[in-house]
């Protein structure tokens, strides 16, 4: 694979906000790859309008329409498969995924969580940060494996807890880091120097921490 044909397969349930960031970072130059395709569960969703907004095919594949998730995520990986996608980017896709989907993109399949992980897999991760009196909270790229929210980190942007903040607030300023990140960690991996391996995720040859890199400004 090389950076500048990179093909990204994007999957999205609602509005799209990394989605978006995703187009602004191929348009920027930031991210060397080409969006070949959003594909959603949900028709209503508000990014599939982005996407074609932009030129990007979509599809949509309605969960309702199967009896079992593996049903739905063998025709998810079908459609990913034929548009030749290199890289798969969950971007708010609010499915729970099977080995059906996952075990065939091992590898090259991100995801996004809005909290430091371990910390706080699942849902109300903001909420739960103010109720447990953390004085910061964040985000988190990790590769995705069968354990839900427990695949390897690769990066977290972490951002202080202020003695005002709501889940609302605090929503709004990790928001705003998770979109710096996210490209950033799909442009290592499409450049070759991200990769997960049976020991953990190596970033230019090294270990990444367990908790990911500690993103800086820099890392850029």
């Amino acid at each position: 694979m090389t950076a500048a044909r990179a093909r990204l397969a994007i999957l999205i349930s609602g509005r799209g906000s990394n989605l978006q960031a995703f187009i602004d970072a191929c348009a920027s130059g930031r991210l060397a790859a080409e969006i070949c395709v959003v594909i959603s569960n949900n028709p209503e969703a508000e990014g599939l309008r982005k996407a074609a907004d932009a030129g990007i095919a979509t599809r949509c594949i309605d969960h309702r329409d199967y009896a079992t998730r593996e049903e739905f995520d063998a025709v998810l990986a079908r459609e990913v498969s034929d548009y030749r996608a290199d890289l798969v980017i969950l971007a708010g896709f609010m499915r729970i995924l099977t080995p059906t989907f996952i075990e065939p993109f091992s590898g090259r399949l991100l995801n996004v969580h809005p909290s430091l992980l371990p910390k706080y897999p699942g849902l109300h991760t903001h909420q739960r940060a103010l109720d447990a009196g953390d004085s910061e909270a964040g985000v988190t790229v990790h590769y995705v494996t069968l354990e839900l929210d427990g695949g390897p980190p690769i990066i977290q942007a972490r951002v202080p807890i202020l003695p005002q903040d709501t889940a609302q607030t605090l929503a709004a300023r990790v928001i705003v880091n998770e979109h710096i990140i996210y490209p950033l960690a799909a442009q290592w991996h499409i450049s070759g120097r991200l990769r997960l391996t049976e020991s953990g995720v190596c970033l230019d040859g090294k270990s990444v921490p367990s908790t990911g890199v500690d993103y800086r400004q820099e890392e850029d």
